[in-house]
């Protein structure tokens, strides 16, 4: 199961959730309470080990910007969380290693989420980046034979539950594993992750259905 802790705002932070075992980290360049600048972000995801996935989230920004703000903070990865066309998805996708599309549980456009072309399809709330969980059943419309990360309103109590309701390919957390807002809980990111692996029902591998991993690092060119 693939974990993804989302909201970093602090080098310990970041360095705290590689400890536990995840596999990705998030960093907000969307208007927020946890919204970061490129070059704290930067300073930050230097630090990190090469595999882990390094992700700037975005919400309806111009394509051009996400991929200057991606290659300035030095980032791996870009996560369009808004309302952006199968267009501005295609711009960054060309010019960043790895996209991750969100869309709100329930919308019309999930069934239609092979059409943008992102390595990875996330399915929030409906009130994407509230924190509250939603009806899992409204995930049911994503393609089959996709990675799908489920987040919204995740947390160490529920996490299981939604991986065996929805069975998808990763998982993502931010309110749900923190202290204060912007401010993670060890103990929460440890159980989080612990309770997600756990609630798999085979080993974790790193592919689907055959396809090669987005996160061979090895094969890139660093940013």
């Amino acid at each position: 199961m693939w974990v993804k802790i989302c909201g970093i705002t602090s080098e310990e932070d970041a360095l705290l959730a590689v400890a536990m075992g995840a596999d990705a980290v998030g960093f907000l360049f969307a208007p927020s309470p946890r919204q970061m600048s490129p070059s704290a972000v930067h300073a930050i995801a230097r630090r990190l080990p090469p595999e882990i996935l390094t992700v700037g989230v975005f919400r309806d920004e111009l394509p051009q910007r996400v991929v200057d703000i991606v290659n300035k903070a030095g980032l791996r990865a870009a996560q369009l969380h808004g309302n952006e066309t199968r267009e501005d998805c295609g711009y960054v996708s060309v010019r960043v290693p790895i996209v991750l599309k969100a869309f709100a549980a329930g919308d019309g456009r999930l069934a239609r989420a092979e059409e943008y072309g992102a390595d990875i399809i996330l399915i929030d709330a409906p009130s994407p980046g509230s924190g509250k969980v939603f009806d899992w059943r409204l995930a049911e419309g994503a393609p089959k034979g996709r990675r799908v990360v489920l987040a919204g309103g995740l947390e160490p109590s529920n996490v299981a539950d939604a991986i065996r309701t929805v069975h998808p390919w990763g998982v993502d957390v931010s309110t749900g594993v923190e202290a204060s807002p912007g401010k993670k809980d060890p103990a929460k990111v440890r159980a989080f992750i612990q309770a997600a692996r756990a609630a798999e029902p085979d080993p974790y591998e790193p592919e689907l259905d055959g396809e090669a991993a987005p996160f061979d690092w090895q094969e890139e060119t660093n940013l």
